[in-house]
């Protein structure tokens, strides 16, 4: 499993309601190719772009950005942030 777990930050919640993003927290050793399919399937949801960043306690991010018709705060929903 790629994906472990959302992130529900404050900033995190606010780019759900502003740019469409939803930040998870993902496996060190997965690439943007992976993350994005992973989430396509787990969400049924269509994915734009993905970011990754490396945080300093060495947990990888990934940044998704979802397309228009798929809204963010709908995935987040059925995640359990909103």
């Amino acid at each position: 499993m790629i994906v472990k777990r959302a992130v529900s930050t404050e900033k995190s919640i606010k780019t759900i309601e502003t740019e469409n993003k939803l930040v998870f927290v993902v496996d060190r050793k997965a690439n943007k190719t992976a993350i994005k399919k992973e989430i396509e399937a787990l969400f049924n949801a269509k994915v734009e772009k993905v970011n990754t960043i490396t945080t300093p306690k060495a947990e990888k991010r990934a940044i998704v950005r979802f397309k228009p018709e798929t809204p963010a705060i709908d995935v987040a929903t059925k995640l359990g942030l909103m």
